[in-house]
């Protein structure tokens, strides 16, 4: 079963965390991905009694936090810089594990001008162990988005997985453009379609296929969040409610016979 909810990028960027737990739920969306930096302020600043009741207001107001969206990346060249987004990645584990979040996103964005591809995925790869590993160890998935130019494409993206080759190392589908191949996104999804942890979309009407992205996540096996990657509006409850209804037409389910 798919569950609909929300990243808080960038339709909720601006959102504090009142306005995210009481909005949401009667505009029908069930869960929501909260992204480091915006207005909502769950972040490791936190003290431990602050995630505790970041936790409880979860819990008390009936809406799933389906995980953290963080912006960390290991293609640098810089083994310095590597290393800082690795840690930083731990601390976001630390911090979802203690406010009761499933998973923190994570992304490769691009090979290094100069770089060679193929030591970049594995060195992307590799740095995805390190933080598959260790989240493991607090209850806590590795998303790994498919994102930034030349790795967001597949196969390139399909081989960094295959260097991450650890069952706590997931993918969170992006609906990218470049997912499909030759007019079609089932090449692309066959190749991660048991890793899939996660799934972002955008804009229902933008002509990517949704109802076949639906279709293929039902017969994955995949239950779970397709959370809402869409821009900001002034009428914001008024766009979700639309953005329930179609979401809900694109259903296998409500295909035409």
């Amino acid at each position: 079963m798919l569950l609909l909810g929300t990243v808080t990028y960038n339709i909720a960027k601006d959102w504090d965390l009142d306005t995210i737990l009481t909005k949401l739920p009667p505009l029908g969306f069930e869960g929501v991905e909260l992204r480091t930096t915006h207005a909502h302020g769950v972040e490791v600043s936190l003290s431990d009694a602050e995630r505790a009741e970041v936790r409880k207001r979860f819990s008390d107001a009936g809406l799933e936090l389906a995980g953290l969206g963080s912006a960390f990346e290991y293609h640098s060249d810089d083994p310095a810089e590597v290393r800082r987004n690795i840690e930083g990645t731990k601390e976001f584990i630390h911090l979802a594990h203690d406010i009761g979040a499933p998973g923190v996103k994570v992304r490769p964005n691009g090979i290094p001008e100069g770089a060679d591809p193929e030591a970049t995925f594995r060195q992307i790869g590799e740095s995805l162990l390190e933080v598959g590993e260790y989240g493991e160890g607090f209850g806590v998935e590795i998303r790994v988005e498919v994102h930034g130019r030349d790795t967001a494409r597949f196969p390139q993206f399909a081989t960094i997985m295959n260097h991450a080759n650890h069952r706590n190392v997931t993918v969170c589908w992006n609906s990218n453009p470049t997912d499909l191949i030759d007019g079609s996104i089932e090449p692309a999804f066959g190749m991660v379609a048991d890793r899939i942890g996660l799934v972002h979309i955008n804009e229902l009407h933008s002509g990517y296929p949704y109802r076949t992205l639906f279709r293929l996540l039902n017969e994955s096996g995949y239950q779970g969040f397709t959370l809402a990657e869409i821009p900001d509006s002034p009428e914001p409850d008024r766009l979700l409610r639309y953005y329930r209804a179609l979401w809900e037409a694109l259903q296998p389910d409500h295909e035409s016979d």
